[in-house]
């Protein structure tokens, strides 16, 4: 379809995600806004994903489709191979999951919202989620985070996920110079180097995807009591701490992409992290860095005192 308006690359990642895969597509192919792309990269897939994505790709005359096969080291590499590629051009780039179904103005939502931050700056929308049972039954709705999103935030919590999260051409190109980083998650990423390189994060407090929860998912959402349990378990036995060393050595890695203030707070971040318990408080304040909710905070609190940030 030709049509004056800003074009979208939907990057879409697969691994065995038949099961959900065409409900997706159809999700996609059905928005209002009508520039779409989708690029599909398949992971390795042992069932039926690839033949229900060339399906799609010659049944489909509304949406172009790009079918590739990703570096199979798992949905990270997979996704960050997609947004480091020079060869995807576009004037907006979103992520998407195999197994979600997205409202139909998600896109035209994101866009909205993005045209209104400073062209020349990185841009990032994000927002909440709605959690949905393998059949569709709405069972919850993520958490709202109405604390301005920055960088001291990022580096202790990821407020976005990858399947709601839109970007301008200047947030993909930052990611793209920072290239094939070995980071926890790609959303977080994202979240982080946007954030850190001065850029403008929107959070959006209403829901744009149905999040399908399942046995499969790579990690889930945070509803319900045991959920909680099992991340603050998590957290304390020491897979933050791993997950935040992870993080610093990427950021560290491209310390030119920051802007100076975000440079001293990873510089503090990081040496809060090693020192002792006085050093720790006061490196925690002077660094800034907070969580989005009271429980987040007191988490944060106990992670620093007992060393575990």
């Amino acid at each position: 379809m030709i049509c004056d308006c800003p074009e979208v690359a939907v990057l879409l990642c697969t691994f065995n995600g038949g099961r959900y895969l065409t409900q997706q597509i159809r999700s996609i192919s059905e928005q209002t806004h009508p520039a779409i792309s989708l690029y599909i990269s398949d992971d390795g897939s042992q069932d039926d994903t690839c033949d229900i994505a060339r399906k799609v790709a010659s049944a489909n005359l509304q949406l172009a489709v790009d079918l590739r096969t990703g570096p199979g080291r798992g949905a990270t590499s997979n996704f960050l191979s997609l947004i480091c590629d020079s060869a995807i051009n576009a004037d907006y780039f979103a992520y998407a999951d195999q197994d979600d179904v997205w409202d139909s103005d998600k896109l035209s939502r994101a866009i909205a919202k993005l045209a209104e931050c400073d062209a020349r700056l990185p841009a990032l929308y994000c927002a909440r989620t709605r959690s949905v049972t393998e059949h569709g039954l709405v069972v919850g709705v993520s958490p709202s985070f109405l604390k301005l999103p920055s960088f001291a935030n990022a580096l202790v919590q990821n407020i976005g996920g990858g399947n709601t999260m839109v970007m301008n051409r200047v947030a993909r190109n930052l990611l793209r110079s920072a290239g094939m980083v070995e980071v926890v998650s790609h959303d977080w990423w994202t979240y982080l180097l946007i954030s850190g390189a001065g850029g403008r994060v929107e959070f959006d407090q209403n829901p744009c995807v149905d999040y399908r929860q399942h046995p499969d998912n790579q990690i889930g959402d945070n509803q319900g009591a045991l959920r909680r349990l099992v991340r603050y378990w998590g957290a304390l036995s020491g897979r933050n701490q791993r997950w935040n060393q992870r993080n610093i050595a990427a950021l560290s890695q491209n310390l030119d992409l920051l802007t100076p203030e975000s440079r001293f707070t990873l510089e503090t971040f990081s040496a809060t992290r090693s020192g002792g318990l006085v050093e720790r408080i006061k490196g925690a304040r002077k660094a800034g860095l907070y969580a989005q909710t009271f429980i987040g905070n007191l988490g944060l609190l106990v992670a620093i005192l007992l060393k575990k940030i």
